[in-house]
This record gives structure tokens, sequence and C-alpha cells, in this order.
């Protein structure tokens, strides 16, 4: 065994190991400003400080100045509350839909429809198909009350997993516990809208050829007039998704975006669907030219209207929808060559796709914009692994640097022997694409010794997985690296935030996990840090779609992988996943 392995691995390693969160707590100071607004438009915080010390700052965001104040200075100044405009929570469960005229209520009793006059109380049950198996649920009511949808759905499959509990805590014997679980080819379940006319007590029927198969249906809206119901359709296996217009009167159906893939939607995260009914468009969410990007869509006949964001970069959410001011406001990925492309960024773009305004551009991924109470300015917070975080006020109007508030002291972390994750890129399996990764170094690191080399992983496509934002603490890596290892992180190509043909290499391949990449980055990495030690190999560790990822990469990577943790492994996708 080489000089420079020999140690590790040693008592007091693990004794490091098991320290360090209580080593690097409370070491990071003038990382949070939590603003008070007051009646004149200035705002005060307060900091926190080595040693139990705290500061008091006033700020006038009209003259773009910062000051520490005694606090008897703020009293007496009236406080003003910023209005909320957090998105509503889920929907209460119903089991009534009044119409919006107020004369009737839509009830669900044995599973079919039934009207019910308010005045009179009469009742007319206006399905007959409903049955514990296919049964109606949610109304939704046209808002001239003349139509109605009610959603009838069949149930899915009914398999069952059974896990042996071998320690219950109410007795000494094991007992087997059943749940629902369906696995991939069951049968799911199946959503339709059926229309209804309320004057005439009739169901219209409403052609299914295109929503044949959903996985889901969602995003239902009746137009103002009443005339046409809207819902999106997303086909089973996600190679589907269509915006549907129902005809209020004959039922007939009409596709408004009709896209289709040859892998995958990305349903779970880029879906983005609003109905704007006074000029009858339609924003909307696509990856159709290889980039997560918006649309404006003519609702009346489906065709673009104009684009509204493009180029290299994705569409993350959006956090502002503007009628009045046709304006977005968004959460975007790469929007700066030469930053990290994970690092988030926030923008204001017109409908029509002019005046893209950036509203960050500091280099590090971006916390929300917090709003003044007349929104003519916002403070946002960035920061990266390796930077604290920085706090900036800036002006609404523009997007531009008033003042710098804080920038986070982390002396006492430091002293306390933390080191930063060293960020790293390289060029992935194609020897174009950038591959972003971490590299973790023990407190004790010396520069002169080798260390063996080993990986967290964690390839779900869902997301991108290596930390971004800084932290004073990364658990699992940071503790393995303190017992005389280097540990990585990285995103290689399946995951997601980058182009739609970075994501696709996941599609019908998980077992790739993006060893190509990572093995690659891993020895680009190497060559350029000598106490990198591969000639043993390399060893990895994840859990769930991690663990089976580190199995999967003695499998199919037993050159270079050598030894594997995994925990909870979905080993089998036929099965799972």
């Amino acid at each position: 065994m080489s000089p420079g392995l020999f140690a590790q691995g040693t008592k007091s390693d693990y004794a490091r190991s098991q320290g360090l969160r209580k080593r690097f707590a409370n070491g990071v100071f003038r990382d949070a400003v939590r603003p008070t607004w007051f009646a004149d438009g200035t705002f005060s915080y307060r900091i926190a400080l080595p040693n139990g010390a705290s500061e008091h700052v006033l700020v006038d965001p009209v003259k773009g100045t910062r000051m520490v104040v005694p606090r008897s200075e703020l009293r007496g100044k009236q406080r003003v509350e910023v209005p909320s405009r957090a998105a509503p929570g889920r929907r209460p469960v119903r089991r009534e839909w009044g119409s919006p005229d107020g004369k009737w209520s839509a009830v669900i009793r044995r599973g079919n429809v039934v009207l019910v006059d308010r005045e009179s109380k009469a009742e007319t049950r206006l399905s007959d198909d409903g049955s514990p198996g296919d049964s109606y649920g949610r109304v939704l009511w046209s808002p001239d009350s003349r139509r109605l949808v009610a959603i009838q759905t069949k149930s899915g499959g009914d398999r069952r997993v059974t896990l042996v509990e071998t320690a219950p805590r109410d007795r000494l014997q094991p007992r087997t516990v059943t749940y629902p679980y369906r696995k991939p080819g069951d049968p799911i379940p199946h959503a339709r809208p059926r229309l209804f006319d309320v004057g005439k007590k009739r169901r219209i029927p409403v052609a299914e050829q295109l929503f044949a198969n959903p996985w889901s249906i969602g995003h239902e809206h009746w137009s103002s007039d009443g005339r046409r119901f809207y819902f999106t359709y997303n086909q089973r296996g996600h190679t589907v998704m269509r915006v549907l217009s129902v005809d209020a009167d004959t039922g007939v159906v009409t596709p408004i975006v009709d896209e289709q893939c040859k892998t995958f939607f990305d349903y779970a995260n880029k879906t983005f669907v609003r109905y704007l009914d006074a000029t009858g468009e339609l924003l909307w969410m696509s990856e159709r030219d290889g980039w997560n990007h918006l649309y404006l869509i003519d609702l009346r006949t489906g065709t673009v209207k104009n684009r509204i964001t493009r180029g290299p970069f994705v569409v993350r959410r959006v956090d502002e929808v503007d009628v009045k001011a046709r304006e977005l406001r968004l959460q975007v990925h790469g929007l700066f060559p030469g930053q990290d492309p994970y690092h988030i960024h926030h923008v204001r773009v017109r409908f029509d796709g002019t005046e893209l305004t950036h509203l960050t551009d500091g280099d590090g991924t971006h916390g929300p914009l917090r709003f003044s109470p007349d929104r003519a300015f916002y403070l946002v917070t960035f920061s990266r692994v390796d930077l604290p975080p920085v706090t900036e006020l800036r002006r609404a109007a523009d997007g531009k640097l008033v003042l710098t508030l804080e920038r986070a002291d982390i002396g006492e972390l430091v002293r306390a022997g933390w080191r930063a994750p060293e960020r790293f890129h390289a060029k992935g399996r194609d020897g174009t694409t950038e591959i972003y990764g971490l590299i973790h170094q023990p407190t004790n690191f010396d520069p002169a010794r080798k260390y063996p080399v080993i990986e967290y992983i964690y390839a779900g496509p869902h997301g991108h997985h290596v930390p971004k934002a800084f932290r004073p603490l990364h658990n699992l890596p940071m503790a393995m690296a303190e017992l005389g290892f280097l540990v990585v992180q990285i995103d290689g190509m399946g995951t997601n935030w980058r182009s739609k043909a970075f994501h696709d290499v996941c599609w019908k391949n998980l077992g790739d996990s993006g060893f190509p990449d990572r093995i690659r980055w891993i020895r680009s990495a190497a060559a350029s840090h000598p106490q990198m030690d591969l000639s043993r190999g390399v060893g990895i560790f994840g859990g769930s779609a991690g663990g089976q990822s580190s199995t999967r990469a003695l499998l199919a990577h037993g050159d270079f992988y050598k030894v594997a943790v995994s925990d909870c492994g979905c080993h089998d996708n036929r099965m799972d996943k």
C-alpha cells in the first residue's frame, strides 16, 4: 500500500467525520436578509454577527443608501406588509358544485351526476352509467350555467405489494402488510370528460379518439362565453401531449395543440398552460425546438402567434403572468455563457417575445425575488458552493443593481477547517458537451498525498442533482471524504435541465446513468489533480435510483468502478421505474 493511503479510515478520521455537523454549525453570518418595509418606502433588517452580536440596517432604495442605525431609530416607523402572491393551495375535496347563476347544484350520488334545483330541491339524475369501478367525480360548470362537464374515471388495476414487518411495535410476532402499487403495464385510472346540457337534462356525446389512452387529463377550463371547454391530454407513455377544445353545443373535439415526441415529454417539470380568454390566446411550454421554451398560441386556430423565448437556455418555471402588461416573469437555466448552465436566473419578457430583461446577472444560482410593497424594487440572494450568499437590491423596471446589501461572512467556518467543494467541468462522451460536477476534499487535505476516489451518484432523470447553492455541510459526500477519500458528484447526460438531446439519453436507457460522461469527467479531473488516485479503480455509492446506478457501475463498467454500495436500488426496470 502506498504511503499516501496508509492512514485512510483511522479512528480519528471517523471521529472527525461524525463531528462535522457540530463543527460547522453556526459559522455563517450576514447570510439572511429579511426586510421589514415602511410606509415611506424604506426598509430595515437585522443581521446576525459573530459572538451573538447583531446590527440593524436601514435602506432607502430610491436614494440608494444603506446605513447601520440604532434600533431606537426604527421605532415608530409605520410598517407596510408586502401583498402575498402565493399560488393557491390544493383544492378542497368537494361533494357539491354550485352553478354560477346560483340556481343549481351538481352532486355525485352512487357514482352518478345528480342535478339539484336549489329552490325546489327537485333532483334529476343526469348520468346513469356511473358505477363503483367507473364513477363520476369533479364537476366544472360553464360560466353561463347552461352546460357542465363531469369527469368520469374508470378504476385502474388493484395490484398490491406484500411486505413483512419483522418487528411490529405492538406485538412480538412478524406480520405481513400489503399496499397498492402499480407496475409497468398495469391498468391505470382512465379519466374522460363528460359534457351535459343542463336545460335539456341530457348528455352531449364527446368522441374520445383524441384522448383514448390517457395517463392524465388536466388543465380543464371553460371559455368565458361558455361555448368551448378545454383540457390537456397526456397520453400514456408520454409521447403525445394535446390541448383539446370541445364545442359545448355539438361535443366536437378539435386539437389546439398536438405535439408528438419520439422519446418523451417531461410532463412533471415542463408543462405550463395558461388560457387567456380576453384575447383568445394560450401560453404553452414546449421543447419542440430542443430547448424548453414558451409559445403564444392562438386559442381559436392553434397556430403559433409567436415564440416568447428562444435560444440555448431553458425555462425552468413561470413565476408570474401579468395579463394586463402582457409580461411574464420566469426562472431560467443556462442564460449566461461562461457560467454554470444550472445556475437559476430571473428574466422578464413580453408576450410577443420582445424586451427580454435580465433581472439577475450574478455568477451564481439565485433564490426567489422578494419585491417591495409597490413592486418597484426587489431583493435577491445568489450563491455557489464556493461563494457564500450575496444579497442584492435591484430595480424592478430594468433589473439594474441598486445596492449590494450583504456578502455572507464565513470566517468562523473557514477557521473551523471548512473547505469548499471544488467545481470542475470537462467534456462528456461526445467530446463537445460540458459536464459539471464537484470534488469534495477532507478537511485535512494534503496536496502532496494521493487519495482514492469515490463517486456519490444519483442519476434520476427528473432533475439535476449536483448542488449549486452554498451550504456549510454537504452531508454524505463531506462525511465520506473525511475518511480519507476524494468524493465526486457529477451530472451526466440523461439528467434534466439542459437541452432536450441531453435529457433524451435516459429514454428507455436508465442503465446508462450517464456513465460514459462520468468516467470521462473523472479521468479529466485526475489528469489535472494528481492527488486523485485511480490506480485501484473508483468506488461508488448511492440510494434508490442511485442504488440502481451504483450496482450498474460494476456490471457495465467493472473495468473502472471496483467497489459499490447500493441502498434500496430498483435494479430491474422491467418491473419498476
